[in-house]
Formats: structure tokens, C-alpha cells, sequence
């Protein structure tokens, strides 16, 4: 199939937000049978986000709560916190899987469900799950942590020339102290690495929405301004 060099920008309409009540959302979306990755690339580089086939950035007329955020590579340096969350899974294993499965989406079912109840994605299924995660134009790959066999968390990433973008990540509600969703990132800062990616992409930092304000933990990171993208340390956190 041939690529996309060039596409075209919709806006939806008006609807209520995801993340803050008080709001509607509104997004720019781009929707092409196919894309090329250094398009995709450059998208992510404009503040963009793939959710299944479609890309899509918000544009909200009386908000500007979402920043995109991303981290360099080269430059992260792990937080004391994030030691011990290194340490604490040291016994588990780490697999790169290129296709979803039946064992991803019964575990995707029961976060969403138990921990996701009060929100959009309540009760997942297995259209939603397809939907939202997989792309036919950009298959993603999925980061496994396992213990002794069992799936604990899946983190779907996109490989992208330069980057990896974090999609989504899931993970078993019933081993939650092990902060797996840390592990997580940590995880795919480490596979950016070996890789030698110069970023990787964590989506949308949501200072006022507390599912969404962990993003800046990650330090240093580069947040999207009007002005480009400009490098924060947050020392003081």
C-alpha cells in the first residue's frame, strides 16, 4: 500500500472531556489508509497521538490543560523512587511481542473494569480493545512483564524511526504494589536505549487530572510550547 505524505486535518465536533469535567474537548483528527512512519514521526513532533488508525491532537476552544510531553533518552536519569521500583521487579521478566493476543486482552478487560469503572473505556470489550489499540498502518509492538510465566502488564508501544511512543499500558490490578505502570515506562526507557532511540513519547501530561499528571516524573522531559519544545528537570519534585 502506498504512503501518505500528505494528509488531511479534520476537527470533530464539540463533546464533553475525557479528563476534566468542567470541559468539552475538541480534536484536530487525521484519518489516511496509510502513513508513512517519518510522517508519523513528524506528527508526534507536532504534539499528535495515535489512537487506533486515527491521529488526533486536542484543539479546545477554552482549554489548553493537555501538553504533550516527551523524554530524551540520552539524558534520563532515573529518580530514587524509581530505583526501588527497578528493584522491586528485578524478578520479573521482560518480552517484545509483535501481535496482541487473547491473554493481553483478558487482562486489559479486567484494569479497565477494576480500575477504569468510572470512566470512558467502562466495561471494556473486545471491539473497544481492537479499536483503540491496534492500527492497521503501524502494527505496534507490545512490552511484556511476566512472573514465572504469568502476564502481569503489557505497555502497547509504536517503533518509530527516531522514538518509541507509549499508546497504552494495562497491568494486573491485583499486584498493584508493585507500580507497575513505573515499570512500565522505565521498561520502554530502557528497550528506547538498547535501541538507540533519542525520545520516547508518553502522551499527554493533565496537571489537573491526578490518572493523568505522572508524566513529569520522568526527568528530565520536554514538554510542546507555542515556542517548540522546551526542556524541563522539575528538581524540586
Amino acid at each position: 500500500m502506498e504512503s501518505s505524505t500528505h494528509v488531511s486535518v479534520g476537527i470533530s465536533q464539540l463533546f464533553q472531556c475525557s479528563y476534566l469535567d468542567e470541559q468539552q474537548e475538541q480534536l484536530l483528527i487525521i484519518q489516511e489508509p496509510f502513513l508513512d512512519p517519518l510522517l508519523f514521526e513528524r506528527l508526534l513532533q507536532l504534539g499528535f497521538r495515535r489512537s487506533g488508525d486515527a491521529i488526533y491532537k486536542p484543539r479546545c476552544p477554552s482549554c489548553s490543560a493537555c501538553i504533550a510531553l516527551r523524554v530524551p533518552v540520552r539524558t534520563f536519569q532515573q529518580s530514587k523512587r524509581q530505583k526501588r521500583t527497578l528493584a522491586k521487579n528485578k524478578d520479573l521478566t521482560v518480552h517484545w511481542v509483535n501481535e496482541s493476543s487473547d491473554e493481553h486482552y483478558a487482562l486489559y478487560e479486567k484494569y479497565i473494569n477494576l480500575r477504569h469503572f468510572d470512566g470512558p473505556m467502562f466495561p471494556a470489550s473486545r471491539d473497544q480493545y481492537e479499536h483503540f489499540v491496534l492500527c492497521d498502518w503501524a502494527p505496534p509492538g507490545f512490552v511484556e512483564l511476566r512472573l514465572e510465566g504469568k502476564l502481569l502488564a503489557v505497555a502497547v508501544t509504536d517503533v518509530l524511526p527516531t522514538s518509541l511512543s507509549a499508546i497504552y499500558s494495562f497491568f494486573d490490578p491485583d499486584f498493584d504494589a508493585r507500580s507497575l505502570g513505573s515499570q512500565l515506562i522505565l521498561t520502554q526507557m530502557s528497550l528506547a536505549a538498547d535501541m538507540d532511540k533519542t525520545f520516547v513519547y508518553l502522551g499527554y501530561q493533565i496537571d489537573a487530572n491526578r490518572k493523568m499528571c505522572y508524566k513529569r516524573l520522568y526527568r528530565p522531559y520536554q514538554i510542546l510550547t507555542q515556542n517548540g519544545w522546551e526542556f524541563h528537570t522539575d528538581a524540586n519534585l
